[in-house]
């Protein structure tokens, strides 16, 4: 499990992420190879469309406008496979964005706790942290293993550069 950046208390009441504008939206999380799996043997979770490109397809929301994650619990604004949830949602308002051949870790500026620290120390030691995390050799090995999770971001802010050693084109 990756440390969080956002406090979850923050997040229940902000109800800006796990919400889509339009079906196949890349901000749809996207599955790692073993993800799938695990959620699909999950008992007494929703079933959840997941498309040919490993995203997790958004779902109509009774009394929204958006789609919605369908692991969302929108009354309560809770995800229902929390400690289970995907290493994009981990992740999350970090993301893995591919741009000019190189792979850097941006973070989403739609994210209003984002917007208020991005500056501040809390924040500059959470990317340290972060980088050196997802630069292991581990994270490393994962990401060779799912090239699909690095995907190509808007509205985003760039702040390190991921030192992936591949012998090929992501």
């Amino acid at each position: 499990m990756i440390k969080q950046f956002v406090p979850s208390e923050f997040c229940i009441k902000c109800k800006g992420c796990c919400r889509f504008k339009e079906a196949g939206s890349v901000w749809s999380p996207c599955l790692l190879d073993e993800e799938i799996q695990k959620i699909l043997d999950k008992k007494g979770i929703p079933v959840a469309s997941i498309s040919i490109d490993r995203h997790i397809q958004p779902v109509a929301c009774s009394g929204c406008s958006d789609l919605v994650c369908p692991y969302l619990a929108v009354s309560e604004n809770k995800c229902q496979i929390y400690e289970m949830r995907p290493f994009e949602c981990q992740l999350y308002p970090f993301l893995l964005n591919l741009r000019k051949g190189k792979v850097l870790l941006t973070v989403d500026l739609n994210c209003p706790y984002v917007c208020e620290k991005i500056n501040n120390q809390e924040a500059k030691e959470y990317i340290i942290y972060l980088t050196g995390f997802l630069n292991s050799p581990k994270m490393l090995k994962l990401f060779e293993d799912n090239p699909q999770i690095i995907q190509a971001y808007e509205e985003v802010r760039e702040v390190a550069e991921i030192n992936l050693k591949r012998s090929g084109p992501i």
